[in-house]
C-alpha cells in the first residue's frame, strides 16, 4: 500500500488525458491541507482532489464534493486569482518522482498570458501543494499550502519568492533511463535481500512493486542477491525492465488486492501474487477509482475497528474470565470422578466389616462387584461401621458436587458460546448501527449497562444482508444474534433452507425458495454455504464445514440465548469462504 512513482505515473497519464484543455472553474479548500478543483472540459466536468495531509497524501478525480469554509484560506484566494479561469495545458511527472505538476495558462490584470504550475508533492509528512511561476528563467514559489522555512528544513525553503526545486533526498537510479545491463549491475551490487535491492536502488518502486517483480520472476524476494543463479538474475532484470516499459507505454492496469474481503494493497499494475485462495484482485478503469475505493473501504475498516475496540475488549475480557472459571470447574469435576469407589467401600464394610479388628488400618474383603479382592483403608480410631458411614458421606458430598458442577459448567459453556458468537458479530459489523444492536444484546444479557438516552428511545432498524445467487435466489444473512433469531423464526418459512458454520460462531443464513419443495440448483446451496462460511469465525480459513437443513428442522430451546438453536438432522458440505461472485442488494 504505497503511493509510489508508478502510481503517480499512472495518475498523471489519467489526468493528462482527462484534464488537458479544460478550464479551472472553481477552486476550494475544504480542509487546511486539501484542495478541490473543478475543471470544465469538452468531455464533461471533473472534480480533482489534492491532499497534502501528512498521514494520507492523495491525488485523484472524485465525484464527492466537500463543503467549503465560509472564509477561504489565503492559499485558496491566491489560487482563485492565479489559477481559476485558466486553461490546463498539461499534467506531468518529473521522472518517477512522487510529484504531479499541473501546468495552466491564465490572463493577468494586463490581459497578458501567464503560465503557472500547481505542483502536488506526495511525500508523506513532507507532502505539499505549491503554486509556481516563471520569472527571468527561474521557477519561483508563488505560494504553498504549507510554508516551510529554513528553521524547519535545511534542504529547501518553500516560501513565496523562493526558487522552486524538488530536493533529491534519495540516492536512487532513474529506472526509466536505465538499460538492462545497468539494472543488472546495480542490483548485483546490493548486499541484502532481493526485494530490497529492487526498491532501494530505483526511483519510483515501492516494496510492493519489488515483491510483485520477484513473484513474477519466480524468485524468493527475501533471498539474498548473492544467492541468485544466472538464470534467476536474468529473469529479475527482465522483470524490472518490463515494469519500466509498462510505465513508458502507459499500459497501466489499476487494481485492489483483497484478503478475506478486506482491502490489503492497491497498485497501478497487476498484483498476480494476490490471486487465488482467500485473496481476490479487483480491477478498475482508472487509478482515481482505485484510490478512492481503496481508501474509503480501508477507512471504513479502520473506523469500525476503532469504534468496536471497546466492545471487543469487554467481550474478550468476559470470555477470558469465563474460560478461567470453566477450567477451574472442570478440574473440580475431574476430582469427583472416583466417587463411586467410596460408595462401594461403604457397602463392603457394611457386609464384611465384622472381620476387622480394633486398630486395623485396612481390611481386605471380597468385592462382589468385580469378584476380586479389595483393600479398603480404615481410620484405626473408628469402627468398621463408622468407617462405612464416613465413606458414604464422602460419596454423597462428591455426588452433590458433581451434580452442581455439571449444571454450572453447562451454564458457563453456554455463556462462552454466546460470547464467542457476539465477538463474531462484532468482527463482521460494518456500521455503527450494527454495533448498537450488539450493545443492546450485551445489555439484555446483563453483561453491560445500556446508558440511558434522553428523549425517545432509539429504534434500531438494521436489516439482514441480502444477496442474490447466480440463479436468482434470495439469500439473507443475519448481522447479529438478535437478528439471527428474527431471520430464522420470524422471516423464514419452513420450506426455506437454513445454513450455519459447523461448531463455530457465525451468522444464520437463509436461502429462500420460490416454491415449497422445489429442487434448487447445487450452485444456490454452494453460494449460501459460502456466505455462511464468510460470515463466521472461520472467515480467514481456506475451507469451512457448513451444516444446512430445512428451516422447519431448526428449533430454539426454551430460555436459550439469542442466536442459539438446535437441529438433529442435517446435510453438510465443506466450502471456501469466497463470496466475490455474489451480488449484494
Amino acid at each position: 500500500m504505497a503511493f509510489d512513482g508508478i502510481t503517480t505515473a499512472a495518475l498523471c497519464a489519467e489526468l493528462n488525458k482527462k484534464l488537458t484543455g479544460g478550464r479551472v472553474s472553481k477552486v476550494a479548500q475544504p480542509e487546511p491541507d486539501e484542495l478541490q478543483i473543478l475543471v470544465n472540459t469538452s468531455e464533461g466536468n471533473y472534480r480533482l482532489l489534492l491532499s497534502a495531509e501528512p498521514s494520507l497524501p492523495l491525488v485523484y478525480i472524485t465525484e464527492q464534493n466537500k463543503k467549503s469554509p465560509l472564509n477561504a484560506p489565503n492559499f485558496c484566494m491566491v489560487l482563485r486569482k492565479r489559477l481559476q479561469g485558466g486553461r490546463i495545458v498539461g499534467v506531468s511527472q518529473p521522472g518517477l518522482e512522487r510529484a504531479i505538476r499541473i501546468d495552466a495558462e491564465h490572463l493577468d490584470e494586463m490581459g497578458d498570458v501567464k503560465r503557472v504550475s500547481l505542483v502536488t508533492e506526495i511525500m508523506g509528512k513532507h507532502s505539499n501543494i505549491i503554486l509556481t511561476e516563471e520569472h527571468d528563467g527561474k521557477e519561483l514559489v508563488v505560494d504553498a499550502i504549507k510554508h516551510v522555512s529554513a528553521i524547519v528544513s535545511s534542504v529547501r525553503e518553500v516560501l513565496p519568492g523562493r526558487e522552486y526545486f524538488i530536493p533529491n533526498t534519495q540516492d536512487k537510479t532513474e529506472l526509466l533511463t536505465s538499460s538492462e545491463d545497468e539494472i543488472r549491475a546495480i542490483v548485483l551490487k546490493y548486499p541484502g535481500p532481493v526485494f530490497k535491492a529492487v526498491y532501494t536502488s530505483f526511483k519510483g518502486l515501492s516494496p510492493l512493486a519489488a515483491h510483485e517483480i520477484c513473484y513474477r520472476a519466480g524468485i524468493d524476494g527475501d533471498a539474498s542477491v548473492s544467492s541468485l543463479s544466472d538464470e534467476e538474475t536474468v529473469k529479475l532484470v527482465k522483470g524490472i525492465s518490463a515494469v519500466s516499459e509498462m510505465v513508458k507505454k502507459g499500459e497501466f492496469t489499476p487494481c485492489i488486492a483483497y484478503t478475506g474481503g478486506k482491502p490489503q494493497e492497491y497498485a497501478a499494475f497487476e498484483l498476480t501474487m494476490y490471486e487465488g485462495g482467500a485473496d481476490e484482485v479487483v480491477r478498475a478503469d482508472s487509478v482515481s477509482q482505485i484510490l478512492e475505493k481503496f481508501y474509503s473501504e480501508k477507512q471504513l475498516y479502520v473506523r469500525m475497528n476503532q469504534k468496536s475496540s471497546d466492545l471487543k475488549r469487554v467481550v474478550k475480557n468476559l470470555i477470558e474470565r469465563d474460560s478461567h472459571t470453566l477450567d477451574e470447574q472442570l478440574q473440580q469435576l475431574k476430582k469427583t470422578e472416583g466417587r463411586d469407589k467410596y460408595r462401594v467401600w461403604g457397602e463392603l464394610l457394611n457386609a464384611f466389616g465384622y472381620s476387622a479388628q480394633p486398630g486395623d488400618k485396612q481390611i481386605v474383603v471380597d468385592n462382589y462387584y468385580t469378584n476380586e479382592k479389595e483393600t479398603i483403608p480404615l481410620d484405626p480410631t473408628l469402627s468398621a461401621q463408622e468407617n462405612a458411614v464416613k465413606y458414604f458421606d464422602r460419596y454423597t458430598k462428591l455426588k452433590r458436587t458433581a451434580e452442581a458442577l455439571a449444571v454450572q459448567t453447562e451454564s458457563v459453556k453456554s455463556k462462552l458460546e454466546h460470547l464467542e458468537s457476539v465477538l463474531a458479530s462484532i468482527n463482521i459489523a460494518v456500521s455503527e448501527e450494527d454495533l448498537a444492536w450488539i450493545r443492546r444484546e450485551l445489555s439484555q444479557a446483563g453483561y453491560i449497562k445500556e446508558h440511558a438516552v434522553k428523549g425517545k428511545p432509539v429504534k434500531l432498524k438494521g436489516e439482514p444482508y441480502h444477496y442474490i445467487s447466480s440463479d436468482g435466489y434470495d439469500i439473507y444473512v443475519g448481522r447479529n444474534n438478535i437478528q439471527n433469531d428474527e431471520l430464522t423464526f420470524k422471516f423464514a418459512v419452513g420450506a426455506d433452507w437454513w445454513f450455519h458454520a459447523k461448531k463455530m460462531p457465525g451468522s444464520h443464513v437463509i436461502l429462500k425458495v420460490k416454491e415449497p419443495g422445489e429442487e434448487l440448483p447445487d450452485r444456490a446451496y454452494e453460494e449460501a454455504a459460502a456466505l455462511a462460511a464468510y460470515y463466521s469465525a472461520g472467515r480467514e480459513q481456506n475451507k469451512v464445514d457448513i451444516d444446512y437443513v430445512l428451516k422447519k428442522e431448526v428449533k430454539k430451546p426454551s430460555g436459550a440465548k439469542p442466536g442459539f438453536v438446535v437441529y438433529y438432522t442435517n446435510y453438510s458440505m465443506t466450502i471456501s469462504p469466497d463470496i466475490s461472485g455474489l451480488k449484494e442488494v
